[in-house]
């Protein structure tokens, strides 16, 4: 592997109203797919120059569907690229969280337990799924691509890098980015962050 690209999903409507969503399989919204067809051009324009080596999408359907408008050629659904599994606390936004637990900040202090569906992770358990697809991703010729969530893509590169899982927290990425994952002298570098598209 050379380098990977690193795609956000566009934008839902639980991720517009800030509420955490990890397991809650939504769609995009309208603006959410206009997002994702905005990452075409960068798609068709790497396609063209190198083409891919593997990717990898999210089961999350707002992923795939992110990766089937952005034009990525045919892709594995990857299962370590669901989103962190946030618990109690799906579906519920930061300043709720806070009322009930004030300070409370995710990278920090983690999640609580909630029902069978969503049981909640650790961040060193994201952290271990994000290892895993980084080692697979090693093991691919060339261009690697990689569709799936704010959290998880922020922990991964934080892992590319040789940081704590936590340290995801020092890289914010919005709905609808790219990023490029890649070396310098051989060693894990961040080459773009949290880019728009076009």
């Amino acid at each position: 592997m050379n380098e990977m690209l690193l795609l956000r999903h566009g934008e839902t409507e639980w991720s517009r109203a800030g509420r955490h969503t990890g397991r809650t399989d939504l769609p995009l919204t309208a603006h959410g797919e206009e997002q994702a067809r905005a990452l075409a051009p960068l798609v068709k324009e790497l396609l063209e120059e190198q083409g891919f080596g593997l990717v990898l999408v999210s089961p999350a359907r707002r992923a795939r569907r992110t990766a089937e408008l952005a034009g990525l050629p045919a892709y594995e659904v990857e299962p370590d690229l669901w989103e962190w599994d946030y618990g109690g606390y799906e579906g519920i936004t930061t300043p709720d969280i806070r009322a009930d637990r004030p300070g409370w900040y995710l990278w920090r202090d983690g999640v609580v337990p909630g029902d069978a569906a969503h049981p909640g992770e650790t961040a060193a358990q994201v952290g271990a799924r994000a290892d895993r697809v980084i080692e697979r991703a090693r093991q691919a010729p060339g261009l690697v691509a990689l569709v799936a969530h704010g959290h998880l893509l922020r922990v991964l590169a934080a892992r590319w890098l040789g940081l704590r899982p936590e340290d995801g927290r020092l890289l914010r990425l919005d709905t609808g980015t790219y990023s490029r994952l890649g070396f310098e002298h051989g060693e894990p570098v961040l080459k773009t962050w949290n880019a728009p598209a076009g």
